[in-house]
């Protein structure tokens, strides 16, 4: 075809070949232009009266006028061939602007925003695309979004015949009404765009498969994974727009793309303030610390490994000006083989530490590389050989060498808490890092370990305040885990907090602990509060202190400030699944249930085995009123951390389809009472089933107990909704009195 004329096109160059026909450049001889000539297959224009069809849509489509739309010139047949003549656009298509990773986020936005006022005007003519995709929108050299192909367009006045029913189109990028083979209008463009926008911002498709009907499965049955997981930086409103136009029933998402468009611009104006407020900020270097390898023969060494990076981190967060990530995302990464541009790339930030350690007796070999995340190249490294009694100036080597590589300038008390020592006994400090690996994770046998290594660490040395420190967070997270009571639990936990405050006023940790105890346990809120924000003013960058006060501000009513906190919270910490667990409360006591599911589903594409996330979306949906979604979600939840056996559930599913909801309460309470005669069960538990069957009477009695006994949920009387058909009796407010959260 290279050099023929069809008609008046002169043929320059192929430029691509689709399922609809092969587009080559041309150029026009009468008008002296350079066109795009789509010569289309038999096969995609069917029988006669399909060709006919066809010819008038295009047609149609032709009338479009837009400076986000391509021109259609013509739609005409020669030497035997159907061809569109369509402006020849330069530039580079979003596929291929995707090929080299995710877009910027108001870049992606400004192209969404194009594409639907391109759409806006097609659909006000009664026009749909029918194939919105990345491969369709081109972006020129100067910026500017050009829809291409809409030979697939539909006019949309009167609906289709049954027989004219027709999935054309790019199965990754179909609404599910289309995938379904069934009438479309203009809302599949609107899904087709939510599609591009997810692909955009994420940098892969939100739904997959191996070939095409597993991906229309996908598409009819499954739920994208949340672009915040994948992108933790993207805005919740940018994510809630794409959710929106990823509705798979129609009548349930954007309805037209005037509404999508005036989203999408509120997203573009907050963006650019974001973009603004940052420039205006001073330039903050970031880094994460990945776990170090353990090279020695002994897999037991993992403690110490695990622990050397935890020192960093801990060392790291007194820096003012660096951003660093907690331990708890950056050790998502031990033992996965992920590239590390990918890993800064989920962690936002700029730089990583890596390391690893081989341990043999009394000698130890660390090397240590800082990496630029932008290239990958090596910014710092170094080995050490060097005896165990050593480590310590290891660590301090270490740390000022992280910040001195990344120009961050230290005032004199940052760098002493740089290279502050906490303890000379170097068997003592093994001890502890063995105590904080045990602890780390948060199971009943490895808080209890932590606590048998943490009081071997004391007889040691007597004044290593994180040791104490330690244990008060053991005591704080035994309770937690229904293992020990409050009563049993909480005054230990004190003691132990108050002690490492005794040797030493600066460990914010140990603030953070006292907090937690003043709120959940003394019920002294103002204390509370002022040991909270001592905490957070030691180290802005300790996630769970922020995690913590958030909760307590949601105990207290305060809202707005407990969303920004716990956000705080997220940003320092995105991939712990206990602080998103936290988020997720805090939206149910702020009566957004529909928030806190998706903070639940959140959890669970971060991790489907971490089934504390299903009580979240349980309780929320309960107080929807979708009693079976709250039972299959909270039997789910109950039987993960163990307060239910697989017999207990087997028995409450049976109660459930017998007796619906309130028999399935009644069970549920009837297996906590015969379960607090052998463990520990919270009597606030037992209240809120009596609650849940309007017994209020006995209600109150077991909340009476629950304050006895100074149990930690009922710090939520105030504001949690489970409460709400008590709050007119008078015992209830006598009860909220008591314990000064009657203001």
């Amino acid at each position: 075809m290279i050099g023929k004329t069809v008609s008046h096109y002169k043929i320059l160059e192929k430029l691509g070949e689709g399922g609809m026909g092969v587009v080559y450049r041309a150029q026009d001889t009468k008008l002296k232009r350079t066109v795009a000539l789509k010569f289309l297959t038999p096969q995609s224009l069917g029988s006669a009266q399909e060709k006919e069809r066809f010819i008038n849509e295009a047609q149609a489509a032709a009338s479009l006028d837009h400076p986000n739309i391509c021109t259609i010139y013509e739609i005409n047949q020669a030497q035997g061939q159907t061809f569109i003549a369509m402006g020849y656009v330069e530039g580079q298509s979003v596929k291929d602007k995707i090929l080299s990773g995710s877009l910027k986020l108001n870049e992606a936005v400004k192209i969404a925003i194009q594409v639907a006022e391109g759409l806006d005007e097609a659909h006000e003519k009664e026009i749909i695309h029918r194939d919105i995709k990345t491969e369709n929108i081109m972006i020129t050299p100067k910026g500017q979004a050009k829809i291409m192909d809409f030979g697939l367009a539909t006019i949309t006045k009167g609906s289709m015949a049954p027989d004219e029913k027709t999935t054309s189109g790019t199965v990754a990028y179909m609404s599910p009404e289309q995938a379904g083979g069934e009438s479309v209008d203009q809302r599949t463009d609107i899904w087709s765009l939510g599609v591009v926008l997810y692909e955009m911002l994420t940098g892969q498709l939100p739904f997959k498969g191996d070939y095409n009907q597993a991906v229309i499965y996908s598409i009819l049955n499954q739920n994208p994974k949340p672009i915040k997981a994948i992108r933790p930086e993207v805005p919740e409103g940018l994510e809630k727009i794409v959710k929106n136009t990823l509705v798979k029933n129609p009548d349930s998402r954007y309805q037209d793309v005037k509404e999508l468009l005036s989203d999408l611009k509120k997203a573009s104006k907050e963006l650019e303030t974001m973009e603004e407020q940052s420039a205006k900020k001073k330039h903050q270097p970031s880094i994460a610390v990945l776990p170090f390898v353990n090279l020695s023969a002994d897999p037991e060494q993992d403690y110490f490994c695990d622990g050397m990076a935890e020192e960093i981190i801990n060392a790291l967060t007194h820096v003012e000006g660096l951003r660093v990530v907690a331990r708890t995302s950056a050790f998502v990464f031990k033992d996965k083989q992920e590239d590390i541009r990918e890993i800064g790339r989920r962690l936002n930030v700029e730089s990583l530490l890596e390391g690893s350690v081989r341990k043999a007796g009394n000698r130890v070999r660390i090397t240590a590389q800082l990496i630029k995340v932008a290239d990958g190249y090596h910014i710092w490294s170094e080995k050490f050989d060097r005896n165990l009694e050593d480590i310590f100036a290891i660590q301090d080597e270490i740390s000022l060498a992280i910040v001195d590589n990344l120009k961050v300038k230290l005032l004199t008390e940052e760098k002493k808490a740089l290279v502050k020592r906490y303890t000379d006994n170097v068997e003592a400090y093994n001890l502890y890092l063995k105590g904080r690996y045990h602890w780390n994770k948060r199971t009943p046998e490895g808080l209890n370990k932590a606590l048998q290594l943490f009081q071997k660490v004391i007889k040691k040395d007597p004044n290593y305040a994180l040791a104490y420190s330690g244990l008060a967070d053991c005591y704080v997270m035994l309770e937690q885990a229904w293992v020990l009571s409050a009563k049993e639990a909480f005054p230990k936990a004190k003691e132990m907090a108050t002690k490492a405050l005794e040797i030493d006023q600066s460990l914010a940790e140990v603030h953070s602990s006292l907090a937690f105890v003043l709120w959940s346990y003394d019920w002294d809120w103002k204390e509370a509060e002022r040991e909270f924000k001592k905490a957070i003013e030691l180290n802005p960058n300790y996630a769970t202190a922020h995690q913590w006060y958030a909760m307590y501000l949601s105990a207290m009513g305060r809202f707005d400030q407990a969303i920004q906190e716990i956000k705080k919270a997220q940003n320092l910490d995105a991939l712990s699944l206990i602080i998103n667990v936290s988020a997720g409360n805090i939206m149910i006591l702020a009566r957004q249930y529909d928030n806190a599911i998706q903070e639940g589903q959140k959890i669970l594409e971060m991790d489907p085995s971490f089934r504390f996330a299903n009580l979240i979306i349980g309780w929320a949906y309960e107080k929807k009123g979708m009693f079976e979604q709250a039972v299959e979600q909270c039997l789910i939840g109950e039987n993960f951390y163990g307060l239910l056996s697989s017999e207990d559930v087997d028995t409450l599913k049976k109660s459930y389809t017998k007796s619906g909801w309130k028999g399935y309460v009644r069970k549920h309470l009837e297996i906590l009472e015969n379960k607090s005669n052998q463990r520990y069960i919270r009597v606030a538990e037992i209240a809120r089933d009596y609650i849940r069957l309007s017994e209020k009477k006995r209600a109150l009695q077991w909340l009476e107990k629950a304050y006895q006994e100074h149990e930690p949920d009922i710090g939520f009387l105030k504001t949690d909704p489970v409460y709400d058909p008590l709050r007119s009796e008078p015992e209830f407010k006598a009860l909220l009195k008591k314990m000064g959260l009657d203001k």
